[in-house]
């Protein structure tokens, strides 16, 4: 598969990941905001996992349309990764410290949040050495599809769990 295909199939999956944020919402029974702070928490790392796979996606189909062709077009797209998966993470680790410790500790199915958490520092990892190092498709888009699996099991989890 063509990086072009790879990246328009991501943002599709992405855009309908977004809507199925909609989803979650309209069959909850409460309005969002009498949702617990973990309820909302899900919500934002849902909508933020959808989000930012979309956006990589875009920024990398613009490059890839630039003529002549750049030589180092994944570099680039790697290094707009790092610094956006960077920031994602960090606010990420600071959302889950304002949430009462034991809150998360209680949280069925913590060990998803622990596990994607690690992907996502791989992640970010990966980022780094495709700039420095490699310069290939596959380690930018790997990014993206932890993003976009991430986000399917936060939907997931928001669908089959009750409300916290």
């Amino acid at each position: 598969m063509e990086p072009g295909e790879a990246l328009s199939t991501a943002s599709q999956i992405a855009v309908a990941l977004a809507g199925f944020a909609g989803v979650v919402v309209v069959f909850r029974r409460e309005a969002i905001h009498d949702w617990s702070a973990l309820d909302k928490f899900r919500l934002r790392l849902l909508l933020a996992n959808s989000v930012l796979p979309l956006g990589l996606c875009m920024i990398a189909l613009l490059l890839l349309t630039v003529e002549p062709a750049l030589t180092s077009v994944w570099r680039w797209c790697s290094g707009v990764a790092f610094v956006v998966f960077l920031a994602f993470g960090i606010t990420v680790n600071i959302s889950s410290r304002r949430l009462h410790l034991r809150q998360l500790q209680d949280a069925s199915a913590n060990f998803i949040f622990h596990l994607f958490a690690t992907l996502g520092w791989g992640a970010i990892l990966l980022q780094l050495c495709n700039v420095a190092l490699l310069g290939a498709f596959w380690p930018f888009f790997t990014g993206i599809v932890v993003q976009l699996i991430g986000a399917m099991f936060q939907f997931a989890r928001m669908i089959l769990q009750p409300p916290e």
